[in-house]
């Protein structure tokens, strides 16, 4: 993960000389507030990826000499189904959708989204995945 940590702190510098270049060529404050806060986005996704990497064993990416072969194996452990995202999509869905036509809706959008976020939390202590 070195590798990637390198290219987002490198993407971070461009992007501040872009947002530099940008603020004081177009004096526009909205592009130039993006591009700043874009910079912030990849020095702490820098940040982070540099500082996993300091901590986990090196990648077979770190290596100039691997293999693609040099990375088979188990990667993680993914969820193999889970129905809450869609209930925490259809109570955010909701929720924004209360923004623009009526507060009310976020009565209705709440509930949604507390029975996908507990479930989602807690969807490995029952039901048929409870041994993963």
């Amino acid at each position: 993960m070195k590798i990637q940590g390198r290219m987002f702190v490198w993407l971070s510098v461009f992007v501040l000389a872009m947002a530099i270049v940008y603020g004081v060529w177009s004096k526009e404050a909205a592009g130039t507030t993006a591009l700043f806060m874009a910079f912030g986005l990849c020095i702490m996704i820098g940040f982070y990826l540099g500082f996993t990497a300091s901590r986990v064993d090196a990648g077979a990416q770190d290596n100039k000499e691997a293999d693609v072969a040099d990375e088979a194996g188990e990667v993680g452990f993914f969820s193999p189904h889970s129905w809450q995202p869609l209930a925490l999509g259809i109570g955010g869905a909701l929720a924004f959708l209360g923004v623009a036509v009526g507060w009310w809706l976020l009565y209705f959008s709440a509930p949604i989204i507390m029975i996908g976020l507990f479930g989602w939390v807690f969807e490995y202590y029952r039901g048929e995945n409870r041994t993963q």
